[in-house]
């Protein structure tokens, strides 16, 4: 039999950051995501209904059982035995999930909350299975926020010979036909515990993402700042991926951010890299869309992105009959500006050449509906703790004309995204 939300509006002037701030340290929410979709913050937490997934069982609740084959209609199916029939469901994917490796690591785990706050600057909507909470938000609110450390560098300059020999080894695996581009990424160690929820707010506040989250989920903690989507499927049968491929700087000297946005729309190494990316989208979207449905809008635009400015696209498709918004997730995942073009053989080269697991750096943090909505945000620009370790993670898009100093850099900017903002935890 299932359950039925209570739903209660709190009219106001909130400022939705440091409400959910406020919310994720009240202890009131156990496991929960924080998902910024379209000026909205969703808050949700108290799972009624979990969903994880290793590499060769499914667990639904306590119950476990094997999958095989593509992960997404086991992950879509497992989400409608809910207790609740208009679920939402959020959680996180690794990269892994779909480019194969190592088969200890968890690969996803998703959950339907017992509570959940959609956060605007006028209101507050409440849905919950718990009559008592709305009280105890209020009381939450009324409290004074608690002051947070301040930010703590982190610096970003390591591995600069490795990363620049991995690239270097790349371009020659390129120039020999094996692949035509790679996404090789680095990890940057955090020599202190991380207050996720402080640093989640000052990296915000510098940041203009796509998406941001943050989450504590399953044994693993972040905190980012999306720069790209990986699907937006709002249920009305179509789907669109965003993908973001060539980089510059973004200082913040309008003059300088103007120089830098004109030099990476005539680099051709840039345009090249992104013009392959879209090329891939259209055709992983084709394969799950309407014949001759898919298009692509903004090409080339430039979108900022807190410390960088990337070459963007979309590209949409209306879904086939009988096709759902996981099935576009399936098609794409994990992005081309993630792995690369293949993806078999840059998933083969990620897995030589860099040395550990990506884990959620390039999967994906999503809110799913049972209206068939999907919106998936791609991890990146993140902060990640889990096991009493912390660390961030960036790399760059490797083709042929790539030099490796440029791509080290480029990670460093990247990464710049979210260093200056990492809180240490107080204690």
């Amino acid at each position: 039999m299932h359950q039925h939300y209570q739903h209660t509006r709190i009219e106001g002037a909130f400022a939705p950051l440091a409400v959910v701030a406020q919310l994720a340290d009240s202890g009131l929410l156990t496991d929960h995501v924080v998902y910024e979709q379209d000026h909205r913050w969703y808050i949700a937490g108290n799972p009624i209904h979990e969903v994880r997934l290793d590499a060769g069982n499914i667990r639904i609740g306590q119950r476990t059982s094997p999958w095989s084959g593509t992960p997404w209609e086991p992950l879509h199916s497992a989400l409608h035995e809910a207790p609740v029939a208009d679920w939402h469901a959020y959680g996180w994917l690794s990269f892994e999930l779909a480019s194969g490796g190592r088969t200890d690591l968890p690969l996803a785990h998703l959950m339907v909350p017992g509570t959940e706050v959609t956060v605007t600057e006028a209101e507050l909507s409440v849905r919950t299975l718990d009559p008592d909470f709305p009280d105890r938000l209020r009381t939450v609110l009324a409290r004074a926020p608690r002051p947070a450390c301040a930010p703590k560098g982190v610096d970003v300059h390591n591995l600069r010979r490795t990363y620049q020999g991995h690239v270097a080894h790349a371009v020659t695996e390129i120039g020999r036909g094996r692949l035509d581009k790679v996404i090789l990424s680095r990890t940057v160690p955090v020599p202190f515990p991380v207050d996720m929820t402080a640093t989640y707010v000052a990296g915000r506040t510098a940041n203009d993402p796509a998406r941001s989250f943050l989450l504590d989920l399953g044994g693993i903690q972040a905190a980012g700042f999306s720069p790209e989507t990986v699907i937006e499927a709002p249920g009305d049968g179509t789907a669109t991926t965003q993908p973001l491929a060539g980089t510059r700087a973004l200082t913040g000297d309008p003059d300088t951010d103007a120089a830098l946005r004109t030099d990476l729309h005539r680099d051709p190494k840039e345009v090249y890299e992104h013009a392959t990316s879209v090329k891939l989208a259209v055709e992983e979207l084709s394969s799950v869309g309407v014949p001759g449905a898919t298009h692509v809008t903004d090409f080339l635009s430039v979108k900022p992105r807190g410390s960088v400015q990337h070459l963007a696209s979309r590209v949409t498709t209306d879904l086939a009959e009988g096709r759902t918004a996981w099935d576009a997730l399936g098609a794409v995942f994990p992005p081309v500006t993630a792995s690369g073009i293949p993806k078999p053989a840059a998933y083969r080269l990620i897995r030589e050449l860099e040395d550990e697991p990506r884990g959620l750096y390039a999967g994906a943090v999503l809110r799913a509906g049972a209206d068939g909505s999907l919106d998936a945000a791609l991890v990146l620009r993140a902060v990640y703790q889990q096991g009493g370790r912390a660390w961030l993670r960036a790399g760059a898009g490797v083709v042929g004309a790539s030099r490796p100093a440029r791509e080290y850099e480029e990670t460093c900017e990247k990464l710049r995204s979210v260093a200056p903002y990492v809180v240490p935890k107080e204690g």
